[in-house]
Formats: C-alpha cells, structure tokens, sequence
C-alpha cells in the first residue's frame, strides 16, 4: 500500500513546475468555463457576461447577460407589477457544451434559472429563451449556494420523444423540490424546450428537513448507468456531512434504479466532505490500475477502467484535505450488493440491516419481496413494483484509503495519462496548481480545471482569470537535474543528451533510452573501450563574444560602437536587459547608491564593469511607494529592457510618536530623533537613538461620561501607548482595573483607537495608564466622569402595535456611556436606538403579545452589561389604526382635491401618507399612480389627525391630491381589503347610511323592508287615497321603528360583544385541531349512516399478534401500489362504474384516498387534475359544461372538495377564521336574548320565517349568581330569560362559567344539575317534576317563572354521577303515554285541527296577518347582524389575501377555458363558484363546528342557512326577480345582493390579475402541509379501510388491470396479487 500511494504522490507533486502560461482576464468573476472538444474553442459563463474564446485564450465573442430587472419573489416574465423587482446580478450557474446539436446550454440565476440555448459557433447569436413557459422551464436556482450539474444523454427516446438532458439541483427556498430531473432541448407535444418529463419524481426533497439540502458536485455517466456526486447530512438532528454517489440507468426515467451509495475517504471517514466540484473521472492508466489491482481492495482494474478521484475536505479539521479514489467497477459492484440485499434478503446483509429508502415520509422497513436471488441482475434498472430509491447504510459504504493528504484546501483536480502512467494536477484555495509553487496565481483555483482535448493544455481558472498552461521540457544539460525536476512529462534522453518528453526523444522505445524523470535513474559510464578515438570538428567563431556586464543608472556607458542590433526578436529572454537593482529599499532624503546588473550586453562595448548613482529623493505622500527606473540608448533613445524597481520609503510618515516609530520594520532603519522630535532614517539623526520613548499622553477618552455599575467599552486616544499590546500594563478607572482588550489594541496616535475597555465599579474621575512593565511610565487622565443615569419622560406613552413609533426618553444624564453601549427595549420588545444625547430616541419594534391594547409596559435603557434604568413613565402598545370610509371619491382632472379619510386609532399615527395606485385595466394609458400628500387641518390634534364630529370614535385625516388623476369607475382600494372599524368602535353612522343620506338630501336612513303591503285595483276615490296615505304613513312609521331597534339592537349587541371578547379569561378562537378538522370535513355525519358503518380514521387495526408485521408490510406495499398513478386511476375507474358502488361510497373513497396518501399532496394533487381533465372532457364532449362540479358526485369531485379542505385550513385559522366566531357568536347571542321554544325549535330573534316565534311572550331578562360546587366560592353572574327551560338555563350557565374551555372540554348539560336556594333549604331544578304544569294530557316544561326565580338569585351547579332524562313527544309516545311535553306555544294536535276545520275564512285571514306582522323581526336581526354578515364576506372575498391554492386551481380553469371554445365566460364563473364558494365556503358558513370547537343549535343552523343561501346566491349570475311570492330570506337580502355580486366580480377578477402560483410554489406549500399534519393521521387505518374496497372489487381491478399494457409492463397485477395474498390469504396465481 506505502509503494502505491507514493506512485500518486509523486504524480500529484510534479503537475506544475514546467508550466508556461497565457492569460485571459474576466471583468466580474468566473463562474463555470468548459471546453468543446471537437473545436478546442472555450466558453466562460461569468457574472453578467458570457465569453466565447479560442484555444489559446484569444476573444472570440461576447454577450451580456445581466444585470437583469429581477428578484427570487417574482415569477417571470418579470413585469412592473413585482414590486420588489431592481437590477439582479446574473451568476451564471451552468454551462454545458451538446456538441452532438451544435448548441450551448446557458442557464443563470435571474428569472427563477431559465435556461437558454446559444450557437456553439458564435455564442451571439440566441437560439432559444422563453421567460413564459411557467415554473416547468425553471432549471436552476436563484440562489448562488444551490449546486446544478447536468449531462447529455446519448439520444435516448421515448415513443420518439428525445430525452438528452438530465439534471441534478439542490434545493433552494423558491425552487422545485425536484432532486433529479430529466429535460428535453425541443418542443414535443405538451412538453416544451427545457420541460421536465416526469411529473412526479420519486427523487425529491423535502425542502423543511436537512438532510435533503443536497450538493451536487459531479454528473457522468458511464456503462449505460448515469451518477451523480453529491454531499448531504444523514439525518435531522445530524449535521455533519457525508459524500455520496447515485446510480440510475440511462434510460430509467422513472428513477425506479436510483440507488444511493455513501463513500468514505479513510476508515475512521475523517475526510467525509467532497469538495466543490474537486472530482474527475478518468481511466487510470496501466502503471495506476495494476497498483490497485495489487491493493486487493477493488479487485482488478484494468488500464480501461474508469476510476473517481474524488477531494475530501474535513469537517474536524477545515485545514486539512484529501485524495481518495474510487473504481467505477468497485461502486458498480457495491450497489448490485445493496440492491439485491434489497430485493431478496429484507435489506439486510450477514444479519445487519444494509439499505433504507431516503425520501420516504416516514422511517419504514423493507421486507424481502420475492424469493428469487437473481432480481437484482434480472430487473437491473429497478420497476414500478420495486422499493425506490435506495441508500446505503454508513456500515457498508465503499472506503479508500487517502492517496495524498495536504494542509490546504484542494479546490480542484484533473488527471491525464501520460505513457502509462496517470498525473494529478490538483488546484489549491492559495492558487497553487501542483504541489509545487512555481505556478502560483495567488488567487484560489476553483472547479473549472480542465484539460484540452489533446491532454497537452492544461486551463487553470481563478476568480476573475482563465490561464493556459502548457508543459515544456526544462533546460537542463545533465541527467541528474532531469531526473530531479520528478516532472511526469520529462525524461532524460541518453543518445541526444537532453531532458525531453519520450516523444521528442529518437529511439525512445528501446530500453534504458529514455529515463522518465521520477524514477529517479541516471546511467552510468563505468568503463569504455576504446580510451582514444580520432574525429574532424568544423565550427564558425562568432567576431564579438563576451559576458554579461553591468550599467549605470546615470549613463548608458561609452566605448567601441555596436556591431550588431537585436531588432525583430523571437526570444525576449536574449535582448540585451538590466535588473537586479541593489538596495531595494531607499530612504528619503539620504543619498543611497543603487547599483545593477545587465545581461546579453555583448553588442554594445561597454568601458564600465559596475557603476553606482547616488540618488537623493523626496517623498513625503505615503510611507512606501515603488519607484522604477530604466537605461536608455544613447544612439537611439530608445529603454532598454530592464525591471529597475526601488521601494522608496519615508519614517516620517503616520508615525507621530515614538511608539510608532519603533513598530516600523526593522530592515527601514527608522528611530525616533530627540533633536527633531520626529522619526527619521537612522543616518539623518544626528544624535544616539534614546533607550526608552517619552512618557505616555491621553489625549482623549471616549466616552467621557460612564455608569457606576462600569461594564461599557472605553477608547484612550494618545500617543507613546506602547508598541504591543503585551506593553499595556494597567488600565484604572477611579482606582478600579479595567480588562484590556487587546483584539481592539493598536499602535498609539493621536487619531487612532489605542485601546478597548470594560470598566468596572464605582469613584472618582481619573484614568491611570500604564505601560511597559520594566519601565513603568504613566499617565493620567483627569476629564472622565462616573454617573447614574436616570430616564424618567416617554413620549408618545401610546403606539400601534405594529411598532415604528419614535419614542422619545428624557432624564438625567443619559448621554452616559456611547450608543454602542446603549440598548432600549419596551416590555421585552427591542427598541431601534434612533439617536443618543440629553435625550435618546428609539424606534419600536413588532408587538407580539396576545393582549392588545397591552398593559403598560416598561422602558428599560441598558448601559453596557451591568447599568439598566427604567423609565418612570410606561408605554403602551394599542390597536393597530383602521380605516372605514374615504371621502370624496373621485377628482377633477387637475388634482387639489381634499381627500377626507375617516377611522379610529389615527391619534397613534405620527406620520400618515397616502398613495392611490390604479389597477391595470381603469388607467391603462397613464399607469402612473397618484401622489398625495397631507394637509394640517383645522384643529388637528396631531399630525393631521382631527376628531370626526359625529363620533368620539372616529377620526380622519385629510389629505390633498398633488398630480392630475381620473375620475375611478369604483372605490380607490377594493373595500374588502380596507380595515374595517371595529366592534368597539363602530357606533357612528356607516358610510353607506352617510351616502345615502347625501344622496336623498333628507335626514333619513335607508332600510330594506321585506313587507310589501298588496295594492288593490285603483278606485278612484278618496276613501282609496285616505287608505293609501294612512298604510304609507303606518310603513314610514314602521321602518322608523325598526330603524330605531336595529340600532338599539346593534349597540347592546356591541357592547356585550365587546364585553365578552375583552375578558382575559375568555379563549379568543377555539379553533380544532388539524385532525379533528379533517373528520369532520371529509366524513361528515349523515342522517342514512349507519354507525357501524361509518369510515373512521382513528383507533388501531384490529390484528392478531401474529399477522401484525405481516399486515403492516402488506399495507406498506399496498401504499406504494396507490402511488402508483396508473393504478391509482384504474382502482378509481373500476369502482365508480360498478352500479352498487352509490355517491356514499364514493365520498368515503375519496376522503380514505385523501387519508392514506396525505404524505404526498403533490403526487394527490397531479391525480386529481388528471381526473378533473377528464371529468371536464367528458362534460364539454356532452355539451353540458355548466353542470361540471356542481354536485359531488364523482370521487374527483369530493378530492377536490377536500384538497380545498386542506389547503384553506392555514387561511381559516388566519384569516377567515376571526369573522366567521365573531358571526356565529353574535347569532347565538341573538337568538339567545330572545324566548326560544325548546321544543319547536323556534326563536323570536332569528333570520328565517319557518324558525320565527309567532306571538309575543312575557319575560324578564335576569341575572343569577351562579356558584360552581367544588371550584371556589367565585360567583359568575349570567344573563337569563324567566321563560328558560332549566335546560336553556344550564346551557347559558355552562357557556359563560367555562367561556375559557372550547365545547368539548366542558361538561354536558345532562351531566350536572342546578339547585336554587332561597332560604335555608335547597330546591334541586328540572325541566319536569311533579310540580310541572298540565293542559290536558300535555305537561309544560319547566322555566324559571315557574319555580318563581327572581332576579339576583344564588344558584349552585353541581356535577352528577347519572345523566338526567328529558321529556319528550314522538309520535310514538303519544300512544304510549298519556301526556306530552310543550315549552312556550302547544303544538296542535288532532282535536285542534278539527276545530280549525270549523273555523271561518274571517278568522284564518286573521290569524295570516297577525303572523307576517312579527316578519319584521326578522329586519331588526338582520341589521344587527349585517355588520358581522359584511365582515365575513369581505375575509373570503378579499383579493388582496388570496391563498395560494385558490390561484393555482382557478388559473388551472383559466387554462382549460382557453382550451375549449364552447366554455365562455359564465360556464368559466360556474366552474370557479362551484368548486369554492359553493363547494367549501357554504359547506364552512352552515357548519362552523368543522373548523370551530363550538355547539350549533337548530335555531342558530337555521339562521346560519339563510346566510349561506345568501352567499349562494351572490355568487351566481342568475338574476333573481322578487315578487310577493317570493321566500322572506329572498327578501331580506334582496339590496344587499348586487352588492355581494360586484364584490364577487371583483375578487374573480383580482384573483385573475394576481402573478401565478408556480408549480414549485404550490409543490413547497403541499408539502409542507404533508410535513406538519401527515403524522396526525393514521393512514393505517385508512389503507386498511381502502384494501377493503379493493377486496369487494377484487376481480372487476384485476380484469381492468389486465387489459392495459402499461399496466402489465408495471406488473400492477403481480403486486396486488401480493398484497392480496399476505392481506387474507387470497388464491392468486403466484
């Protein structure tokens, strides 16, 4: 082993000494250079340029690539509407050479990586580059440390599609988390140039877990296989790195092959890092192969064989790198062992578990598939059927030992065979090439080290300069210096004499002719026979022969004239020239002889050997400068080649002191004169240089003012300080030491730091320095003075709770210390110090508390380490402003408008500004967008800020147009995305209501009526005029009233609301949890579901013991059987074309499908548009589009449904989530307030006519005192009706006792009992007891009135062991039993409806009309509620919060519009409303409690319909015609529908004109989502759920699955066979 690796030493040494270059510089620096082979031609892809040059370095052309109009968060083409968008550098991030198609390949940074395709010839000239296929063509990263390495393919097909590119990234934080993907360079079909043919790799990372943050380092490819070398960590909590190298058949492309092999460098892998791009492959050459066929750890290896050089860098040792080399043969071998492990042994070998797949959601076991021991060799490219991908373990990674180890980083390699033998040219991070320094470039080598392809030039590139080297033969005269260069490509030729390369020496191909150089071998003479031998020698004496002599800097010499003139000259080196100037350091104002040497003199007659000029300079910019001097012809005038170069030099110079004097190097012979109390050179001075240097002076000390506590950084400004740091002795501070800083320390001046310093305790003002420990010398400082800082005023003492407020912090002595030392935080929050002085000034930062408006907060100012004060006066963070209406809105074309801007919390605003930008389609010609500037209005309490004076909580700011603008056709900002008043706040007047009221010119408010009194045929008469004043008359006065109780109703509702949400106590949102949100939204209970029946996604399987693992492995397989796209669709398609398989059935399947493949949202995702492509040809083929997605009938339409689910969960937690609460929660505050019957379900405050509680009822609103038994003697007082049932009553107690608990941690109602204590006995309260009240054989339920409960009273609630019955009344039990059970109004039973029968005409009209006069309750709700009804349409409707989701499927129906011409623009609204609005909102807006932990009563869902039937109909485009017939909830919305229907319009629209979601976009979101809940489902339970399905089905799959091809070629029916056999034991024909 020592023999073979000193054979590559030796080679890796030599690569550099005989090297001579040419250049080529860059003006940015250099990212990627290669070489075309066939041409030689070199192309250097740089930052914002690109390079074509020639073989020798010469430009050939060039082209600019950047800088481009760009950023990472806009998706291209790159538009005025990114805001973020500026001048991006363009880094070139790949360069690949098709030779076979005459392109280059250029891909950079800038827009997302787009890739273009440039001639190879001349590399102007563009062929292909498109920025607006989408995220398919974004091939690179745009962030500079995302690693990108390519490779053509051999032309492979597929179904005559050709696939030449495949591509291997790392991941970035905008990037696909694409690993491996293979590209095509033309349009075929669907794909585009650049388009990535497999939608779903098996090979991607997960972009939230390290370990799949890959650098790549290498692609190949050779055998048919390609690989790619890379590095990564190997698992999350690790975060060391480890090389790897992949393998995957050529034409593999669905990466079924790709396996993962980790390689070590050493047997302990202390070089476990591969360095960027430092790998080359290359044959070995036969001395190389036979040394590691000899090692006998990679069997043989043939001079043919390719072998990996890979350099290894250290994560335990950064300075140190390594060699290793790796056999393709040996890694071949490796895998086939890994694999078959695999495939056949469970994954293990000799008992050790061997192999695991690295891109699986979750850690899983790999069982032994087949029995067979030839799968590996059988299925060498891997199946669909297959595990895939797999790793090695690090037990069985392939290790080598280090060829060559250096203290230095190795950058780079390339190695080439020269006779047999295979040289190593490494690049170092210090610029050298080879061991050797003779080709040092100074700057780091980096990857792009090449070899032409005549293996004769070698490229060297630095940062900003590509250099070609090129091997040439030393001169040397005898063997020994030959042999002793140890240089590769030299020999010693023995017949002629010469160091030469083999192929230059005659009859090198016998023996002992030529003597490679680092064998080391000379011959040796040690006889000869005959000792005389006779010869004839001609030879021609040149007239002038001489040797080299010396100039003078004063004259160029006299004597005999020249005989001979070197004019045209191949060979610079022979020119006559001078050099060697001695000294080569001159001191200013001293006369220095400098003397020199010349060369090739022999044509001049020189008289002078040497001759010395003393030359006196001055000098006095800079310390040193580099002067250069030449020798001039006397005849002709014209320099002689010469490199004369002096470094001159002046003491004086920055060195003002004596210290600095003496830190002057030595060989300038400066020291500090007395006399002319300067530094000086040495000889100048003409006094002794003294011993000791002057006594230290502190001329200043910053800060002057410093805490008592010390513990802040101090600056001494002085001179003489000393001339190390060692030198300072003692630092005091009012007698107390300070520590010495001595990274901070540097030589003394006047003008520099001289020392840093921590300072300590409390005294006097005085600073002791010392220096110099044998000398002792100090000095003092008697300015400095120790104080307390005090702050005491905060102004503003209120701010947003979005920070930016500028606090200004008064007190005493606060300029203490310096405003590096200084720190401001307000309760925790750091604060932006601003500036620093008598007074300090901050910036607040981001309130990220719960509780807003916050406490009062403390002002805490922290000096240094040891000092903080708190401000006396606290601050406050509050509310953030909002906005509510703007007036006017619209201007004259000149501008000068006053625009009034109305809304609460202005006062917190310091600055306000305003800016109006047009959308793209109202100011198309004139996009520029309007300045407005503010204006000091009247009275302003700051700022500009005014109160409103119809309000106390409103306020406005005014403010003033300052350019010409149009009029709008629609509000400046879509009114959704304005912030609403609050709850709080909101008591004025609405905008709406202000309009209205301007626009009639009359005082009165707007109220839409739903009575719509009949009109009888006109008589004409003044009785019928009479009457028809007098009902006008009774409907002003009716909407009067209603006006009136709405917003009497609306301020209550306020008040209590605000109450309630203003309770610390109170849980804000009790949102569920992602699991419980999931059941209920993809199984919903139903009436006709049988609960036995019923799919649940929680629990455990029940198995046996035995069958466990078994089962577990089945399931396993099963999961990848349903990843299995063609599976997948056969499984889908089979099942819903069986006629007992019913739309119950198909929901259950799509939400298990949902379930069990939640860990692969992208690969669900892909399935589902497959689907719904399908689903949407089969309508437009049937000409009936419109009907698409309207029900849920399909299974692609409820996995639809659900990945709505899904992916809207993050925006109702966020967003929508806040208003629907405050909605439901002010119904059920409602309803509540008013009677309710218990048994009928209906309420006197709702919003539906079949739910309305006709007749008036006698109550009184109480207050009860409730204690808890066992929970303390806290009294919670809640609000009751004396007509509560004591059911009602528990549910109201229950509801404000444990407001802090979401539903389902609070205790059932049956489940406790209510005691009334009026004296000194107990009285246990029920809904039924023998005191209940009777009508016959009805009884009615029991209320508080009943038990005479007053106002004020002590009530006890106690928990019960048994849960209480409640009367009831089914038809049933009315045989059965002889009394029913009624609460408020008795249901009429039979003998009512025979008195009813009797009854006249005259009455039932009566009794008609006496209930539609109570529909105007249903107005007085409505207004109150309209406030919480518009907010929740505005969250849902906002374009300005859209989620991802909804832009990515709705510009997926944008897509398939334009692809059918029968689908207009109605059928396009259909399709977005019937999978959004329709399909999740309604189904969220009529059940809260699936996403909110929450309790719906019947009177609240009701109400709750009647608002989702108003969604419903906003989002149509059917136009509603109303008449007396019409249903009340019709009526009750009818004016705000086309409101609701604009703002629809405009969100569509919004939604339109959004930058798209990329593919990668919304595949990083997915997946994120998977990361975050997948592990909170139990996709077990869900598989099993679906084998069972596809055991009920077994057959009719297995037939579907058989007559397709492409399912046969995957072997789908084999591997359900498989499954079905381990499953149950099904007879299959294995």
């Amino acid at each position: 082993m020592e023999r073979l690796w000193a054979w590559l030493l030796a080679l890796a040494a030599v690569s550099a000494p005989a090297v001579r270059s040419e250049e080529f510089l860059s003006d940015t620096p250099i990212n990627n250079v290669v070489v075309d082979e066939r041409s030689g031609r070199l192309y250097v892809g740089a930052v914002n340029a690109l390079y074509q040059l020639g073989p020798g370095l010469d430009p050939q052309s060039r082209v600019e690539t950047g800088p481009r109009r760009d950023h990472r968060l806009c998706t291209p083409p790159v538009t005025d509407a990114c805001e973020e968008a500026a001048d991006t550098d363009n880094h070139n991030k790949l360069l690949l050479v098709h030779g076979g198609a005459d392109l280059l390949v250029v891909c950079g940074s800038v827009f997302r990586g787009i890739c273009s395709l440039r001639n190879l010839s001349s590399v102007q000239q563009l062929v292909y580059f498109s920025d607006s296929k989408g995220e398919k063509s974004y091939v690179a990263s745009a962030e500079d440390d995302v690693s990108l390495r390519q490779l053509i393919l051999r032309g492979d097909t597929d179904g005559g599609v050709r696939l030449p590119l495949q591509v291997g990234k790392g991941y970035g934080s905008h990037d696909s988390t694409k690993l491996i993907s293979t590209r095509i360079l033309r349009d075929y079909g669907d794909w585009v140039v650049f388009d990535s043919i497999v939608e779903a790799s098996a090979v991607q990372a997960n972009p939230f877990v390290l370990r799949y943050l890959h650098d790549f380092r290498l692609a190949f490819r050779d055998g048919g296989f390609v690989y790619f070398l890379f590095s990564r960590t190997l698992g999350v909590q690790d975060n060391k790195n480890f090389t790897f190298v992949s393998r995957m058949c050529e034409n593999d492309h669905g990466y079924f092959s790709y396996t993962e092999l980790q390689l070590n460098c050493s047997a302990t892998n202390r070089f476990n890092k591969a360095q960027v791009s430092a790998a080359y492959v290359a044959a070995p050459g036969e001395v190389l192969a036979r040394n590691l066929t000899d090692s006998g750890l990679y069997g043989t290896v043939s001079a043919s064989d390719m072998v990996l050089f890979v350099t290894f860098s250290s994560d335990e040792e950064p300075s140190s790198s390594a060699l290793c080399l790796y056999p393709l043969r040996s890694i071949n071998q490796r895998l086939l062992q890994v694999v078959s492990s695999c495939y056949s042994h469970g994954g293990f070998i000799q008992g050790r578990p061997a192999v695991y797949s690295p891109y699986s959601s979750k850690a899983e076991e790999l069982g032994p598939l087949l029995c067979r021991q030839d799968m590996a060799q059988k299925f060498r490219c891997g199946e669909e059927f297959l595990p895939s991908p797999l790793a090695s373990k690090a037990e069985f990674a392939l290790r080598a030992e280090p060829a060559l180890v250096r203290k230095a980083h190795m950058t780079a390699v390339a190695v080439a065979v020269e006779e047999g033998h295979a040289v190593a040219f490494l690049g170092t991070a210090g610029g050298e090439v080879g061991a050797s320094p003779a080709y040092v470039s100074g700057d780091k080598v980096n990857k792009n080290l090449l070899l032409d392809a005549s293996r004769q030039h070698l490229y060297v590139t630095t940062r900003k300069k590509v250099s070609r080297a090129r091997s040439r033969t030393r001169s040397r005269t005898d063997c020994r210096s030959c042999v002793g260069l140890k240089d590769p490509y030299c020999g010693w030729c023995v017949l002629e004499g010469k160091c030469s390369r083999k192929q230059d020496c005659s009859r090198s191909e016998e023996d002992n002719t030529w003597l490679w150089s680092p064998r080391q071998q000379c011959v040796e003479i040690q006889a000869f026979d005959p000792p005389n031998l006779s010869c004839s020698r001609t030879q021609q004496v040149p007239k002038n022969s001489g040797s080299g002599s010396s100039g003078s800097s004063g004259s160029s010499g006299s004597g005999p004239e020249l005989t001979e003139r070197c004019v045209s000259v191949t060979q610079p080196e022979n020119c006559p020239q001078f050099e060697s100037p001695e000294p080569l350091l001159v001191p200013v104002g001293f006369q220095t002889p400098i003397s020199f040497q010349g060369r090739n003199l022999d044509f001049y007659k020189v008289t002078h050997a040497r001759t010395h000029a003393r030359t006196h300079f001055s000098y006095d910019r800079q310390q040193e400068v580099n002067v250069s001097f030449h020798i001039r012809d006397r005849d002709s005038d014209r320099r002689i080649d010469s490199r004369l170069t002096v470094r001159l030099y002046n003491c004086s110079v920055q060195r003002g002191d004596c210290s600095l004097c003496r830190a002057a190097a030595p060989p300038f012979g400066c020291v500090w004169c007395p006399a002319r109390r300067s530094c000086v050179f040495r000889q100048l001075c003409p006094a002794a240089e003294p011993v000791r240097c002057p006594a230290p002076h502190i001329s200043d000390v910053v800060p002057r003012f410093g805490p008592l506590n010390g513990r802040i950084s101090v600056t001494i400004r002085g001179s003489n300080m000393g001339v190390r740091a060692e030198d300072v002795r003692r630092i005091r501070v009012a007698g107390v030491d300070c520590v010495h800083r001595e990274d901070r320390y540097s030589v003394s001046t006047r003008w520099r730091h001289a020392d840093t310093l921590a300072v300590r305790g409390r005294g006097t003002s005085q600073v002791l320095f010392t220096y110099r420990v044998s000398l002792s010398s100090c000095c003092c400082f008697r300015l400095v003075s120790l104080q307390d800082p005090k702050p005491s005023g905060v102004r503003p003492s209120r701010g947003p709770a979005a920070g930016g407020t500028v606090l200004t912090i008064s007190g005493e002595h606060l300029d203490t210390a310096s405003r590096a030392d200084v720190a401001v935080s307000v309760g925790g929050v750091p604060c932006e110090v601003l500036s620093f002085g008598p007074e300090i000034t901050c910036r607040t930062g981001r309130y990220r508390g719960q509780k807003v408006p916050s406490d009062p907060l403390t002002v805490t100012v922290k000096y240094g380490r040891n000092t903080s004060r708190d401000a006396a006066a606290p601050f406050q963070y509050s509310e953030n402003p909002k906005i509510s209406d703007y007036v006017p809105r619209d201007s004259f074309l000149c501008g000068g408008r006053r625009i009034l801007v109305l809304g609460n919390g202005f006062d917190l605003v310091q600055t306000a500004t305003m800016r109006v930008r047009p959308a793209s389609d109202e100011f198309s010609q004139d996009p520029t967008q309007v300045e407005v500037r503010q204006l000091p209005g009247g009275g302003a309490v700051k700022g500009g800020v005014s109160a409103h004076p119809d309000s106390a909580h409103l306020l406005s700011v005014t403010f003033q147009t300052t350019s010409p603008w149009r009029r709008w056709s629609r509000p400046w900002s879509s009114p959704c995305c304005s912030s609403s008043p609050s709850p709080s706040t909101a008591t004025g007047p609405s905008p709406a209501e202000e309009r209205g009221r301007r626009g009639s010119g009359s005082g009165s408010q707007s109220v839409p009526l739903s009575l719509c009194p009949s009109v009888c045929p006109r008589r004409k008469s003044r009785q019928a005029e009479r009457e028809y004043e007098k009902v006008k008359q009774q409907l002003d006065s009716l909407e009067d009233s209603v006006r009136d109780r709405c917003k009497k109703e609306f301020t209550d509702l306020m008040m209590e609301m605000e109450e309630q949400t203003s309770d610390p106590g109170e849980v804000r949102i009790p949102f569920l949890d992602y699991k419980t949100y999931t059941e209920r939204n993809f199984f919903p209970p139903s009436e006709n579901r049988a609960g036995a029946d019923e799919p649940r996604i929680s629990g455990r399987i029940q198995i046996p013991a035995a069958r466990r693992a078994t089962v577990a492995q089945a399931l396993t397989q099963f999961s990848n059987l349903l990843n299995s796209k063609t599976f997948l669709i056969h499984f889908i398609r089979t099942l819903e074309a069986r006629p007992d398989f019913n739309a119950r059935c198909r929901g259950d399947l799509a939400s298990l499908l949902t379930v069990a493949l939640h860990g692969q949202l992208e690969f669900f995702t892909d399935v589902m548009r497959t689907l719904l492509l399908q689903l949407m040809d089969q309508h437009v083929l049937n000409k009936n589009p419109k009907l698409m997605l309207r029900r849920s009938e399909t299974v692609v339409e409820r996995m639809l449904c659900n990945w709505m689910s899904i992916c809207l969960y993050q925006f109702l937690r966020d967003t929508a989530g806040e208003p629907l609460y405050k909605l439901f929660k002010a119904l059920k505050h409602q309803v509540e307030k008013g009677p309710v019957d218990a048994r009928l379900r209906r309420a006197k405050y709702t919003l539906t006519d079949t739910g309305l509680l006709g007749g008036d009822v006698d109550y009184q609103v109480l207050t009860l005192q409730v204690l808890v038994h066992g929970e303390g003697p806290d009294v919670t007082p809640v609000k009751v009706l004396s007509c509560d049932t004591i059911t009602q009553v528990k549910e109201k107690i229950i509801d404000q006792v444990y407001r802090n608990l979401p539903f389902s941690q609070r205790p059932a109602v049956e489940s406790v009992a209510l005691e009334w204590r009026p004296g000194s006995t107990g009285q246990i309260l029920s809904d039924l007891d023998l005191t209940s009240q009777r009508d016959g054989r009805w009884r009615r339920l029991n209320t508080l009135a009943h038990y005479n409960v007053r106002d004020n009273a002590t009530l006890v609630l106690s928990r019960v062991l048994h849960t209480q019955s409640r009367g009831s009344c089914s038809p049933g039990n009315v045989l059965l039993e002889d009394d029913c059970t009624f609460h408020l109004v008795r249901p009429a039973d039979e003998l009512d409806e025979v008195k009813s029968k009797r009854g006249s005409m005259k009455d039932k009209s009566m009794t008609k009309a006496i209930t539609e006069i109570y529909l105007t309750r249903l107005l007085s709700v409505k207004g109150t509620l309209q406030q919480f009804v518009d907010d929740f349409f505005r969250s849902v409707l906002c374009s300005g919060s859209v989620p991802p989701a909804v832009k990515y499927f709705f510009d997926f129906l944008d897509e398939q519009a334009e692809r059918h011409d029968n689908v207009d623009e109605e059928t396009l609204h259909i399709w977005k409303t019937n999978s959004l609005p329709l399909r999740f909102w309604v189904n969220i807006l009529r059940n809260p409690h699936f996403i909110l932990d929450v309790h719906v009563t019947e009177v609240v869902d009701a109400s709750l319909h009647v608002i989702a039937q108003t969604f419903m109909d906003a989002c149509t485009k059917t136009e509603h015609k109303l008449s007396r017939e019409s249903p009340s909830n019709k009526l009750l919305y009818a004016k705000e529908i086309p409101t609701y229907k604009k703002m629809v319009d405009d969100y569509y629209r919004g939604i339109r004109q959004m930058v798209p979601v990329s593919d990668q976009d919304m595949n990083t979101h997915l997946a994120e989502v998977s990361r975050q809940h997948t592990d909170q489902l139990n996709t077990q339970v869900a598989l099993h759920q679906l084998y069972q399905y596809a055991s009920k089905y077994y057959d009719a799959i297995i037939q579907s699955l058989d007559e397709d091809p492409a399912a046969q070629n995957k072997q789908l029916t084999l591997r359900l066979q498989q499954v079905a056999a381990a499953l149950e034991n099904k007879v299959t024909d294995l």
